[in-house]
């Protein structure tokens, strides 16, 4: 399986050969013409005994069908912005030969668990029962912007969602803001 997130997409044209791969199986010129020769030199036997014709194109097609049985690509991308939606149309490929898998939002304890986690890297805060009501109150605003989202649909008639990463981003935001604000009262 190939993973890729769209944080690791440094330019788009990345893209462009997902895109190939996705649509067609094959990236045009990935091999060099002795890689090709090589490649249909390991799997000649195996093409023949599947009774593909003896030519280098009808193995090479055979090993590019083979690969594309085989191969795997998950894409992991944020809907939230507008980059998915730009690149879903310069790249059609992202949108018309994959599967879409939506992932549920998550629980409340997973919520809390990974804040709390988070929260213990946090020094200034006196107490474990002040790290627990505040991974508790973070859960519940990331939670009530979720049900903010379904009347936001209902209403607007427009998708905003709010995804794990924004809920690090929350946790991340409330750990620089409290140091910062510690510094200059302390100061």
């Amino acid at each position: 399986m190939f993973i890729l997130t769209d944080s690791q997409i440094v330019k788009d044209e990345f893209l462009v050969y997902i895109n190939d791969i996705l649509s067609a199986g094959y990236i045009p010129d990935l091999f060099a013409k002795d890689e090709i020769d090589g490649i249909i030199g390991k799997v000649r036997s195996e093409a023949k005994s599947n009774g593909v014709e003896d030519s280098n194109g009808a193995i090479f097609n055979f090993f590019v069908d083979k690969v594309r049985k085989n191969l795997h690509i998950a894409l992991c991308f944020s809907p939230v912005g507008d980059l998915f939606r730009i690149r879903a149309r310069m790249f059609p490929g992202l949108i018309n030969c994959t599967t879409i898998d939506w992932f549920h939002e998550w629980p409340e304890d997973a919520l809390i668990g990974v804040a709390q986690r988070f929260l213990e890297e946090i020094t200034i805060l006196p107490s474990e029962e002040m790290r627990t009501k505040i991974a508790e109150h973070m859960a519940f605003v990331h939670i009530s912007i979720g049900n903010a989202n379904v009347l936001f649909k209902q209403q607007q008639r427009r998708n905003n969602y709010t995804t794990p990463t924004s809920f690090l981003e929350l946790i991340k935001f409330y750990r620089n803001l409290l140091v910062d604000k510690t510094t200059k009262i302390n100061d």
